[in-house]
């Protein structure tokens, strides 16, 4: 019943409205969660919901990528998550390099890539964790890291990727679903740098629903703003003890992101203070002789542009033919977070 009337809402403000708007959701859990309430096919014919760059795995840029399997393969021993453990790079990927004999753990935690470096597990050479995400995961790597853990960083801070897209206007996107997990985290507060109407909302069908409505209402009023419907978890200033553990450790630099490219301060870099915990300085001597030409080459998947939400899964030509869960072309289809795997998954 209460999901009946949201929906009643939902079409009025959208007769008000009478054109079509693009509302992204830029959180691989809320694209998990909209496909599995089957919420796209519930909008009236001018509200789209469109999957934005919210899944961590997707978003690794194939350098990074190509870099951790290429310290695997030359004998130093590697953690991470596992997802990433599948995805497919110029050189393989982390599990089909531990079929050929690399040292290659996949862990729940910075705790566990802890036990296995201070375990009397053989491991010739220091393990390095490939530490991905964004404000949701990277408190824990930086806690790791001021207990000795070498990491791999390619952490990302997220409200700079919300403001490329808006610069980029590749996609008109009218109004954001920004992320719950994120939030928590960063707050509400930082997203009034965006000049968009934005909701944060959590992850149950009826949430997000009353997300589409106030964003709609806001569309329809011509009053962007942000509005924090997840009240219950998402306070304004978010999770400062969070934050401060980030600032601690790491430090913004340029990051690259599958589908973008470099953009400015959104990524996260290992202070001076740690940089002997730095992979990328510590190995520097294998990671200079990487062939990353082959990184670059074009490829069928059409990930980058799922990723800005010019495409949908099925548009892309390897879709359920030579991509499926089993046999992945891209991390869109490797991640149960990314658009192609959900979708494979629910459509």
């Amino acid at each position: 019943m209460i999901e009946q009337t949201l929906l009643e809402k939902i079409k009025l403000s959208a007769q008000r409205i009478n054109r079509d708007v693009n509302l992204m959701e830029v959180c691989g859990t809320h694209t998990q969660a909209i496909a599995r309430a089957g919420l796209r096919s519930l909008m009236p014919e001018n509200v789209h919901l469109t999957t934005g760059p919210g899944c961590p795995v997707c978003v690794t840029a194939q350098e990074d990528i190509d870099a951790i399997v290429s310290l695997a393969l030359a004998g130093i021993p590697v953690a991470t998550y596992g997802d990433m453990m599948r995805v497919p790079g110029a050189f393989g990927s982390l599990d089909q390099a531990r079929e050929k004999g690399a040292q290659v753990f996949d862990v729940y935690s910075t705790e566990e890539a802890l036990q296995i470096q201070n375990s009397k597990l053989k491991i010739q050479n220091d393990l390095v964790f490939f530490g991905l995400g964004f404000e949701t995961t990277a408190p824990m790597t930086a806690y790791a890291i001021k207990k000795g853990l070498t990491v791999y960083s390619t952490h990302k801070l997220f409200l700079p990727a919300m403001k490329a897209l808006l610069e980029i206007g590749e996609l008109k996107i009218d109004g954001y679903i920004c992320p719950g997990h994120v939030s928590a985290i960063i707050g509400a507060k930082p997203y009034e740098e965006i000049k968009a109407p934005q909701v944060i909302t959590g992850f149950k069908p009826e949430d997000i629903l009353v997300a589409v409505y106030m964003l709609l209402e806001q569309i329809a009023k011509n009053e962007p703003k942000v509005e924090n419907e997840y009240q219950r978890v998402v306070k304004p200033e978010g999770n400062q003890k969070a934050m401060k553990e980030i600032f601690e450790v790491f430090e913004e630099a340029d990051g690259n992101w599958r589908g973008f490219g470099i953009i400015p301060k959104s990524g996260l870099e290992i202070k001076k203070k740690y940089e002997g915990q730095n992979a990328k300085i510590k190995y520097k001597s294998i990671l200079n002789k990487v062939d990353f030409t082959k990184s670059r080459k074009p490829t069928a998947c059409k990930c980058g542009e799922i990723i800005r939400g010019l495409k949908s899964p099925s548009e892309c030509p390897v879709f359920k033919k030579g991509c499926t869960p089993e046999r992945p072309v891209g991390p869109c289809m490797v991640s149960v977070e990314g658009a192609c795997n959900v979708e494979y998954r629910y459509s």
